[in-house]
């Protein structure tokens, strides 16, 4: 698998290509699956369809890499929290506060959301053995942040509130967070998953003290109950947004490879990474949404500056909905050195 090879910390001749989201609302055959769900929770839980649009990136653009279709909020309802995903809204949650986190139901929470390993399951029997299945979690933080808030928000200031007033309480969510995480991804990569990521969504702006107490070191301890039930496939971090906290979180939470965001310059990036370190990324989406020259000199930009070691090509972040399908073909054709059609 050329994604593990990377992985491993070769540097190939053209690097292997993923794209966060890659299955979603830009693919027309993703609509038509999802329009048989009577709502999205219903939709990752149902190992058939969630397997199915999880390939179809695979089919249509010859990938090399599938990420398992879920959700980074499928955990809080393993600890037993009721999550809703509104259409125009996004997800909505009840706002957990000191005396729910006592309550939180953890023993168990990763079981209760086992469906997912069906899908993996299903997944890596539809691949082909060059092909890697990316299985993946929400960090702590992240997810943390929606189960304090109760939805997205452009500050997260509530939930680093409720961090600095509640430091007790803040400990606990996270010591859940880290127990349920952890389970959930041995379960994945028993099932066959051959990478993991950590989907850190909303790492920034942390002062430098909480990014160590809220993202670093409930990472780390993922990570190392990961490790310690025998799992060893490779597993990618994503801080996005988090500057140079991110360059300490390469170095002591104990990934294997890190995703950049759009705005970090590959090259002084990989300079303060562990040597040798996988570097993920970083393709502006809005440039693959105008596409023509505008994609074209930016695919260029990131396999320049990106040259230096083992990379994945990437986005920054993720595909959009708008996003046309001849755009990424071009992109799969340009990162393998055919001749790309952009439009």
């Amino acid at each position: 698998m050329k994604l593990l090879d990377v992985l491993n910390g070769q540097q190939t001749d053209t690097p292997p290509i993923w794209m966060m989201r890659q299955a979603g609302r830009h693919l027309p055959e993703y609509l038509e699956v999802r329009s048989t769900c009577k709502n999205f929770i219903d939709f990752c839980f149902t190992p058939d369809k969630a397997a199915e649009v999880t390939l179809q990136p695979i089919r249509r653009y010859d990938m090399d890499a599938a990420i398992l279709f879920a959700d980074i909020l499928l955990i809080p309802i393993g600890l037993g929290r009721k999550v809703e995903f509104i259409k125009g809204t996004g997800p909505v949650l009840e706002p957990i506060d000191v005396d729910a986190i006592a309550k939180l139901t953890v023993n168990g929470a990763a079981d209760r959301i086992s469906s997912i390993y069906e899908t993996v399951r299903r997944v890596r029997a539809g691949l082909a053995p060059e092909k890697a299945l990316i299985g993946f979690a929400g960090g702590p933080w992240t997810v943390a942040t929606y189960m304090i808030e109760g939805k997205g928000s452009p500050t997260k200031e509530i939930a680093k509130r409720f961090a600095y007033e509640n430091p007790e309480a803040m400990s606990d969510l996270l010591a859940a967070l880290v127990e349920s995480t952890a389970e959930y991804l041995i379960g994945q990569a028993k099932a066959g998953a051959n990478v993991l990521k950590i989907f850190e969504s909303w790492a920034e702006g942390l002062a430098p003290d909480l990014f160590d107490r809220l993202v670093i070191n409930p990472t780390h301890d993922i990570i190392e109950r990961v490790r310690a039930a025998g799992v060893t496939v490779p597993i990618m971090g994503f801080p996005r947004g988090a500057g140079l906290n991110a360059v300490r979180y390469a170095h002591e939470t104990g990934i294997t490879g890190i995703a950049a965001g759009t705005q970090m310059p590959m090259e002084d990036y990989r300079a303060t990474l562990p040597e040798g370190m996988p570097l993920q990324g970083n393709l502006d989406p809005l440039a693959l949404r105008i596409g023509g020259t505008t994609l074209y000199r930016s695919v260029e930009a990131v396999l320049r500056d990106a040259a230096g070691g083992p990379h994945i090509f990437n986005l920054g972040h993720g595909v959009t909905p708008d996003v046309k399908i001849e755009n990424v073909q071009a992109v799969v054709d340009h990162v393998r050195g055919k001749e790309p059609n952009y439009v």
